[in-house]
């Protein structure tokens, strides 16, 4: 178990949650032969000390690449909770959402072609498909709204705070 383990955090970047499901679900599936049980629990633990693992650095690089993608802080916030991201581990994290929140709305306008990134104006159909969009993508209604409304071709002032 420790071989697979070592394995996986050394392909990819992952959370002390995302381990442990990797971890119970090799198990399930292919069952266990050891002379004591099984203990996820405690490799992932020492995975952790050993610095394998960083709950807090991942939440970091994962809420980093969703903002670039355009996504908002409730989405981001999902993604981290199903992660398995503790709320302590997310400080810095959501910092770094609230820092980055209007050019993330910058960046899914860009790419849903929306507001000033528009080659027209919405009907009213594509403008609720469009808010609709970003609601899914984690931006609030208001941002939303802002950035739908925008007229096309109009550069964009970063939100007063």
């Amino acid at each position: 178990m420790r071989d697979m383990a070592l394995r996986h955090v050394a392909r990819f970047a992952t959370s002390r949650g995302k381990l442990l499901a990797y971890l119970k679900r090799k198990i399930k599936e292919r069952g266990w032969g050891g002379e004591q049980p099984a203990d996820p629990e405690g490799l992932a633990d020492r995975f952790g000390e050993l610095g394998y693992i960083d709950d807090a650095g991942y939440a970091v690089m994962k809420s980093g690449a969703l903002a670039r993608r355009g996504y908002g802080a409730r989405r981001i916030g999902e993604e981290l909770r199903a992660a398995g991201i503790a709320e302590e581990d997310r400080e810095q994290a959501d910092a770094q959402i609230a820092s980055e929140a209007w050019a993330a709305a910058d960046r899914f306008a860009r790419r849903k072609r929306v507001g000033p990134y528009a080659t027209g104006p919405l009907d009213p159909k594509q403008r609720e498909k469009a808010i609709a969009a970003f609601l899914r993508a984690g931006h609030d209604y208001a941002v939303a709204r802002r950035w739908v409304d925008a007229p096309p071709g109009e550069p964009m002032a970063a939100e007063e705070e």
